[in-house]
């Protein structure tokens, strides 16, 4: 498929993703939601701080949907969670392990009915490395009836779960460079030297620079990041590709 050769050749996730979204709406799909982490908890779904969130929704729609935490009661969420494939919106509602729509999910049916936001598909990608969940949901265009959804699946399904992978595999290649948490140059560098097992006291001699200085870069990296400890600045740092990252050009060592 040649429409696949600009996801191999983006150079940020912000780049694909402006593909992504215009590919998708060529099938009927013009808006799209994709979430990627590495800290999904077996008890409950993750916190939307520690995850790679990607959308062309409407603002206010997802200040709701995210902002106050009402996608933790939505159905495909929930399902994606638990499962790998694909899942039409037809059946949104009807899992028979959910307990009967509380308040907030009340809320949430109203929000999506509010937005037409109604008609779709979910993906969920399988993932090799424990507690990581990633999928994308693909919202139909207005006029589209969840039976025509249906139809175009059963036709090109299976091309649009490879595209759809080839999206996410490649997402998870690339820095996230549009981030609000956008690591500064010296703050990569000091976090990918933890990476590799160096000391605070080690990457003040290797960079020049007073231990105090270090300290100083690896606290502006915490805050950026909105966690505690060095160790999960790097693990999340990770997930959003902002270390080790392959500058344009350059040669692998």
């Amino acid at each position: 498929m040649k429409q696949l050769s600009p996801y191999l050749k983006a150079r940020t996730v912000e780049e694909l993703w402006e593909y992504h979204t215009c590919h998708m709406a060529e099938f009927g799909f013009d808006r799209l939601i994709y979430a990627y982490t590495c800290f999904q908890s077996a008890q409950s779904l993750t916190n939307p701080e520690d995850a790679l969130v990607l959308t062309n929704y409407p603002s206010d729609y997802i200040e709701a949907y995210i902002g106050k935490g009402l996608f933790r009661d939505a159905p495909m969420m929930k399902w994606a969670s638990r499962n790998v494939g694909a899942i039409s919106w037809r059946h949104m509602w009807d899992d028979p392990d959910d307990e009967m729509p509380g308040p907030d999910r009340r809320e949430l049916l109203a929000l999506n009915r509010r937005f037409g936001i109604t008609v779709g598909y979910t993906v969920s990608f399988p993932m090799a490395i424990k507690r990581s969940a990633a999928g994308i949901g693909l919202a139909a265009r207005d006029g589209l009836t969840q039976a025509d959804v249906d139809a175009l699946w059963a036709e090109k399904g299976d091309e649009l779960e490879i595209i759809n992978q080839v999206a996410h595999l490649a997402i998870t290649q690339l820095p996230a460079t549009g981030q609000s948490r956008v690591l500064t140059p010296r703050q990569s560098e000091v976090l990918e030297l933890v990476a590799d097992g160096k000391s605070v006291r080690d990457i003040a001699l290797l960079l020049g620079r007073k231990a105090a200085t270090v300290d100083k870069h690896l606290r502006g990296a915490r805050e950026s990041l909105g966690v505690e400890t060095t160790a999960q600045a790097v693990r999340k740092a990770s997930v959003l590709n902002q270390i080790f990252i392959v500058e344009p050009g350059s040669q692998l060592t």
